[in-house]
């Protein structure tokens, strides 16, 4: 792995952890699905435009499409959708853990459904995994967390996990930035209308709202996704999964940092297995027989 590939994953876990902290200031504030369908709208209109800018064609391959649509429903739909709606009742650490073990969920079907090897450290990555996710909800569940919400966050990461598997390597060809523009679109056609119909139109308008909005919108809805496609066409979804593993601790500290919300150690323990597990698994996958 190359430094720039080593940098452009770093950059993607940090920006994909601190999309919990803006989404936690965003919900307390704004009806969350119409919040959150308006950024799909502005974050795809400027990745389409910024695309036809660079030359980029919507004349995708039929692979891009699926990929396209299926990410668009289930990564923007109904993973960014479920996880909006739990921030309003649940700890923004909470739910970046939580989708933090989407790469475990992806090892674990790929390995007991899709036959694919894994390994004895993979396994036992997983079998840290979980033991890391129990710990955090042990410790959770007697500090009195919102049932609701987590289940829709746990909703929410198999959602992802189902979509990586289905268009595995479906998204590479080229276009990069219209894909992800499309993806956009397709969450802000499906969320956008559901929060205007389901939701007061209620805001409490501030000048922190305004910045966490603008963020959420450049920086984990475009800038990360983009990121996230040129370092799987540079190393491939497997290897760049492997940043996956960094996720539990960044999103954990920036929510501490920014929101105040504690750290507490069975917390940072389950995090700490949860990264080792994580890492464990990709590792595994990595190093499988062709």
């Amino acid at each position: 792995m190359d430094l720039r590939a080593l940098g452009m994953g770093l950059a993607f876990a940090v920006m994909w952890s601190s999309a919990f902290t803006s989404a936690r200031i965003i919900v307390a504030a704004a009806p969350p699905l119409t919040a959150l369908g308006l950024r799909f709208l502005i974050s795809g209109l400027l990745g389409i435009t910024i695309a036809w800018m660079l030359g980029q064609s919507w004349r995708l391959t039929r692979p891009q499409w699926r990929a396209t649509i299926i990410f668009g429903v289930c990564q923007n739909a109904l993973y960014l959708g479920l996880n909006f709606v739990a921030m309003q009742t649940i700890e923004a650490s909470l739910a970046a853990i939580i989708a933090s073990t989407m790469p475990l969920l992806v090892g674990f079907f790929a390995w007991a459904v899709m036959g694919e090897r894994l390994g004895p450290a993979g396994v036992l990555g997983l079998v840290a995994g979980l033991a890391g996710v129990t710990v955090i909800m042990g410790a959770r569940l007697e500090g009195g967390m919102d049932l609701y919400g987590v289940t829709m966050c746990v909703v929410g990461v198999f959602a992802l996990a189902l979509a990586t598997l289905t268009v595995r390597g479906a998204a590479s060809g080229g276009n990069f930035l219209m894909v992800v523009g499309l993806q956009m679109i397709v969450g802000a056609a499906i969320v956008g209308p559901l929060g205007l119909f389901v939701e007061p139109l209620v805001i409490d308008w501030s000048w922190q709202l305004g910045a966490a909005f603008v963020y959420t919108t450049l920086v984990p809805g475009l800038a990360a996704t983009l990121v996230w496609f040129l370092l799987v066409e540079r190393i491939g979804a497997t290897r760049g999964a492997t940043f996956h593993f960094l996720n539990p601790f960044f999103g954990v500290a920036i929510a501490a940092a920014l929101l105040g919300e504690a750290l507490r150690l069975w917390d940072l323990i389950g995090v700490l297995v949860i990264m080792a597990g994580i890492l464990a698994v990709q590792l595994s996958r990595q190093r499988r027989p062709a």
